[in-house]
């Protein structure tokens, strides 16, 4: 290196480990959570942190291979060796620093761990590039009082770990201690060979205690939904209130399926489910319109969903396009719900986009929300929730914001 020439950047690498074996949930890091795959709502985060020479993904499995490269994550193929149910964290990084001679530091990111946001991987980056340290790790303040484990049939009392009984604190005299949350692991290449991920100049990174969730131990799924849609990353636009829900018809709406009777009249099905979902959106105050590529004007009024329609629609993006300028919407007001080829481009422009259960790889990868119910089946009602419970999250923030501003005038902007 010439003098006066810049050192080159070590490289850092995110790496989310996450087998196919589990012996909770099958196949528990791709199973959806709030619309999402697990691991992906970690990925998202890394990808946007923008702090990462490479993002990766290591597994043993098809399945969880295709999705980390639909978010756009390296794969590397872990050996059987280190995919066992007694194989450490430790032992597939370093098989992976094995393969990967130019990753210079680690930062070992756990699937588990959906309330992950980019802002704390990116103060990270800075402790340990630019500060430093050799490793740093994730941990969260809790205030919980210990007290000593006295196992059965032993002839002792429990004893105070961390208080004094006669003089508990109240809680906001006490600072709490520090425990470790998993989320995330740092460490320079030659600790990891020597058989650390802590160590050397070491430094911890305290997390928000509602970014601070774990699905392996804290929460079930359910639970584990809501904290996500309240605290977890959607991405790097803000959101913002859907005004306008697009549906298509033959697959989201309806299963797909055209029946024909003797006198060749068409007939569909669809699930009563979806008809309240999408009265429940207009109630609301979100217009509902629908569209379609082929002719299906005869069975539309007998749904009596009073919603303008598009039909024969031979450019979907077109029509979602105009009816956008014509009400006076930016893209991040729309939602889009598709199941098929033609839908891609509509469900990547849209705001907010979904697929039922049964749509094809192609828009499922274009989607951010990804139902649980099959097309015909429920899906429009579940996706109608999954927009309420964003909306919450928008007037949520609306509402801090205010509390914000509204405190800065009472105390003259000082």
């Amino acid at each position: 290196m010439e003098a006066g020439e810049a050192r080159p950047r070590a490289h850092l690498a995110a790496l989310v480990l996450a087998r196919g074996g589990s012996k909770g949930i099958p196949l528990k890091n791709i199973k959806l959570l709030a619309g999402v795959p697990l691991v992906g709502w970690v990925l998202r985060a890394a990808l946007d942190a923008g702090v990462f020479h490479s993002v990766w993904v290591s597994t043993d499995h098809d399945e969880i291979e295709k999705v980390a490269k639909q978010f756009g994550a390296q794969v590397h193929r872990r050996s059987p060796e280190v995919s066992q149910d007694s194989s450490t964290s430790l032992e597939a990084i370093r098989e992976f620093l094995n393969h990967h001679q130019e990753v210079d530091i680690v930062g070992n990111i756990q699937a588990t761990s959906p309330c992950l946001h980019p802002s704390d991987l990116i103060k990270v980056a800075d402790l340990i590039q630019k500060e430093g340290f050799d490793s740093v790790f994730s941990v969260v303040r809790r205030h919980q009082f210990r007290w000593s484990e006295v196992k059965k049939g032993e002839n002792k009392m429990t004893e105070p770990q961390n208080l004094n009984p006669a003089k508990r604190y109240r809680r906001q005299d006490w600072p709490g201690e520090l425990y470790e949350n998993g989320s995330f692991y740092f460490a320079k290449r030659h600790l990891i060979e020597k058989g650390y991920l802590q160590g050397g100049k070491m430094a911890y990174y305290e997390m928000r205690a509602e970014h601070s969730v774990d699905i392996d131990i804290d929460i079930d799924w359910p639970i584990a939904e809501q904290r996500v849609l309240s605290f977890g990353y959607f991405g790097k636009e803000p959101l913002k209130e859907v005004k306008l829900l697009v549906c298509s018809i033959d697959g989201c709406l309806t299963n797909g399926r055209i029946y024909v009777t003797e006198d060749q009249k068409e007939m569909v099905s669809y699930d009563y489910r979806d008809i309240v979902g999408i009265n429940l959106l207009k109630k609301r105050g979100i217009e509902v319109r629908l569209i379609s590529e082929r002719d299906c004007s005869k069975t539309l009024p007998a749904m009596q969903l009073e919603c303008v329609a598009e039909v024969n629609a031979t450019d979907k993006l077109q029509v979602l396009e105009d009816w956008r300028k014509y009400i006076g919407l930016s893209w991040k007001e729309v939602a889009y719900l598709g199941n098929e080829e033609s839908d891609v481009e509509c469900l990547k422009k849209a705001g907010m986009s979904g697929v039922p259960a049964d749509a094809c790889a192609v828009a499922q990868k274009a989607a951010g929300y990804i139902c649980k119910s099959s097309g015909g089946c429920g899906a429009v009602r579940e996706f109608a929730e999954h927009i309420f419970l964003l909306l919450e999250k928008v007037n949520s923030a609306r509402k801090q914001m205010e509390d914000v501003n509204s405190a800065g005038e009472d105390t003259g902007g000082k």
